[in-house]
């Protein structure tokens, strides 16, 4: 037995592994992480694996590799082995780059194939749709709600349908490679369907575009890594022998999150009779929305091979335990809709045994709070702040974490406790100053990408002015001149006037402005500008601003020949003057380089485009965030956490607090639910990327039964959400080991509710006299 391990009952269990299949079902707090490293250091220790052959450890992030390695390599050494030798950690992705490194011209790959990161994918998918909606501007017009007029179809067509469309593409690539199609191949297919799929051929063709420029670069992405891994161990008989010898113990963390691929893949490694270990909860599988994984796949695993259950858990104090218990049991049991209730499933959490080394906080009935008051989203946040503001300076060795159901929730709960100077930890996709920073520089780029717009000025203005915003002093002369570079009709005869550009007095500036309408290069219509119908009106400190301004204005569009980075930089120097600003600008600039690298054809308005991606928190800014090699709240004990219920999973505080737990983020199918993937200008509730997978399926299946109906797809999707929600719910309580608070809002319509589970726990909690 390893030293200084003390194993509850279930873990002994597992640590006495025999070998074969085994599936375990984890609660939340059950020690999958130890409990898995300490088994693969026992069969290390225990001879059961050969000088030349490794256990395998596969598990879903980056930061989870660096643990295992960590905690494995500590057992090992204990037992006076050496560290890092007979066991390899690895994600599924990183287990799929070996297997086709080792052998890429069995699968069509050169011998130096490259891979492409998100950030890479995501511009070739952006390219892609942008290409497919330039060639189709009306293709989706059928699928707007009807009602609209011809004004707002045409907002639509710029605002929305490309973000919508670059979300249905990355759920319809990646289901395609899921499903193992190549563009060719469901082109075959859809040559063949009784009626036409627009969706489909919608999806194909970006696809195509998408896999097209993939090939191009010599490179694949992550799940084409999967695909083509699981093609070699279908193909190479002797190769997989080979790994069958090389991995005789196969250990998967996190397999509620388990694809089909995945398993296929650990599947055929492992072989019929070999040693696979699955070990995850299924009721904290929240990422499966529009991807083949299920939890189902695990659970069906352990209920045809040998099964134990990690039921026990010294994570949350009994109260909260009940909570997440009685939530189970009400799913199960109790949710209206039928179709719900295996959202969640048992086993329930039990309490830590005595003389446990990690026993549950005492129990404190009065630690649950259900806050029933009705509130506006802004007041939910100021009543959340204000509750931590009052809880902190009694708690300053405990942690404590604000968890919202997505980023932009997130961003609001910062601001308010800026606005109250209380010390916090930003976890969500990228940081407040990331944002500021890639926004402000967004702002400066997207008017030297159209120096002839008047908005794009003025906002280049309140950039470069930036400082001014919460200035008493100068604030009515900042908006005031913001609101006067608006009205500019002819802007490049601001920026460079006809006659006296040299000078910069601010009796030039007033001349330069009378003379803004005067004819130029033999135009005798008048230059009309209302900035020069100012005449003498306009004061002394306007003048001057404008002239400073235009100085600046010029130095830019005379930098635009610079390359990206170098751009970026000038513009930083002139708007930043903190350290920490000037060091995130070096960052992008990085960012913007390698992009301006990789895409030759990409002007400014596409390179705009990436920063405005990171500035609206889609997606994390590389470099950034702990994320990248794990996160401990025990380090942050005093300092207010905010994060995503879903970056939450795996983590824990002393105490928790839960918004926004209505019926919109978390619906139950019921009549009044709203959905967030069914978009308002969409006609009929239809949810475009479950209709698109829907008709993908259509396409797969030989079953004339299956064959596509609009909406079906639509509504089952609500009852996945549902679910999903559910256990998005689920994994939010079982966060908090002592304190656990849970609000609501009324949404930005205001015409959200409580939601269905919230109302069913409070009922029940309430109903025991607590």
């Amino acid at each position: 037995m390893i030293s200084n391990l003390s194993p509850r009952p279930s873990q002994e269990k597992i640590l006495a592994y025999p070998g074969g299949r085994l599936g375990i079902a984890a609660v939340p707090g059950a020690g999958k992480t130890f409990t898995l490293s300490a088994l693969a250091a026992k069969l290390i220790a225990d001879g059961r694996v050969g000088y030349d052959q490794e256990v395998l450890v596969v598990t879903l992030v980056n930061s989870a590799v660096d643990n295992f390695a960590q905690r494995i390599g500590s057992f090992v050494q204990q037992q006076g082995l050496i560290p890092h030798l007979g066991y390899r950690v690895r994600t599924l992705h990183g287990l799929a780059h070996d297997i086709v490194r080792e052998k890429p011209g069995r699968v069509g790959l050169e011998e130096r194939f490259s891979i492409i990161d998100e950030r890479e994918a995501d511009f070739i998918r952006r390219e892609a749709v942008n290409a497919w909606l330039a060639s189709h501007p009306d293709s989706l017009d059928g699928m707007l709600d009807p009602a609209m007029d011809q004004s707002k179809r045409d907002w639509l067509r710029r605002k929305h349908l490309p973000e919508m469309l670059q979300s249905l593409s990355l759920a319809f690539i990646r289901s395609a490679k899921d499903h193992r199609l190549t563009p060719e191949s469901l082109h075959t297919r859809l040559l063949s369907t009784p009626a036409p799929l627009m969706l489909a051929e919608m999806g194909l063709d970006i696809y195509t575009d998408y896999q097209r420029a993939l090939s191009y670069r010599g490179a694949v992405d992550f799940d084409d890594l999967i695909r083509l891994a699981l093609d070699l161990l279908e193909n190479d008989d002797e190769f997989l022998e080979r790994l069958h010898y090389r991995f005789p113990f196969i250990l998967e963390d996190e397999a509620q999150d388990s694809s089909e691929l995945q398993e296929a893949i650990l599947g055929k490694l492992a072989g019929d009779d070999g040693n696979w270990v699955r070990v995850g909860d299924p009721n904290q599988a929240i990422f499966e929305t529009f991807t083949t994984a299920s939890p189902d796949l695990l659970r069906q695993f352990i209920k045809v091979n040998s099964h134990i259950d990690m039921d026990e858990s010294g994570r949350s104090q009994p109260s909260i335990i009940a909570l997440a218990n009685h939530l189970i049991d009400w799913v199960m049991n109790e949710h209206p809709d039928l179709e719900v209730r295996s959202a969640l499933e048992t086993p329930l959490i039990r309490p830590a045994p005595a003389g446990d080394p990690q026993q549950n906080p005492p129990v404190d009935k009065a630690g649950i709070h259900f806050v029933e008051q009705q509130f506006a989203p802004e007041e939910e946040v100021e009543a959340v702040v204000n509750s931590v503001e009052k809880w902190l300076p009694g708690h300053k060795d405990a942690t404590v974490a604000i968890l919202v159901p997505r980023n932009t929730r997130g961003v609001d709960v910062i601001n308010a406790l800026k606005s109250k100077n209380i010390d916090y930890l930003e976890f969500l996709a990228s940081t407040t100053n990331t944002r500021a920073a890639a926004g402000s520089l967004n702002y400066l780029l997207s008017y030297l990408a159209e120096p002839q717009s008047a908005n794009k000025l003025s906002m280049a203005y309140q950039v470069w002015r930036r400082d001014w915003r919460e200035d008493g002093e100068h604030i009515e002369l900042y908006e005031n001149i913001a609101h006067l570079i608006r009205k500019i009709k002819y802007v490049e005869d601001f920026v460079a006037p006809p006659a006296f550009h040299a000078l910069s007095s601010s009796n030039a500036m007033r001349e330069n402005l009378a003379n803004i309408n005067l004819p130029i290069n033999g135009d005798t219509r008048p230059r009309e500008n209302s900035i020069s119908t100012l005449g003498e009106n306009v004061s002394e400190p306007v003048l001057h601003e404008l002239t400073e301004f235009r100085i600046n204005v010029n130095r830019w569009l005379n930098a635009v020949i610079l390359p990206i980075d170098q751009l970026v930089l000038t513009l930083a120097h002139d708007v930043f003057t903190e350290p920490a600003d000037l060091a995130l600008a070096h960052k992008l600039a990085l960012v913007l380089k390698q992009a301006a690298d990789d895409h030759k054809d990409w002007r400014l308005p596409e390179l705009a485009a990436e920063l405005a991606i990171i500035a609206r928190n889609e997606r994390r800014f590389i470099g950034f965030s702990s994320d990248d090699s794990g996160f401990d709240p025990e380090r942050y004990k005093g300092k207010v956490v905010v994060t995503t219920m879903h970056k939450a999973k795996g983590l824990e505080w002393d105490r928790v607090y839960l918004m926004s737990v209505n019926n919109y983020d978390f619906p139950s199918n019921q009549p009044n639910d709203l959905y967030i993937s069914e978009k308002w200008f969409l006609r009929g509730n239809l949810n475009l990327e479950a209709e698109a997978l829907f008709q993908l399926d259509a396409v797969l299946s030989s079953n004339e039964y299956d064959w596509y109906t609009e909406g079906v797809a639509s509504l089952a999707a609500r009852v996945d959400y549902v679910k999903e929600r559910l256990r998005l719910f689920y994994v939010g309580i079982t966060r908090a080991k002592c304190d656990l608070i849970i609000t609501w809002n009324t949404g930005r319509q205001g015409n959200a509710t409580p939601s269905l589970p919230f109302v069913a726990l409070q009922t029940w909690w309430e109903s025991r006299g607590n």
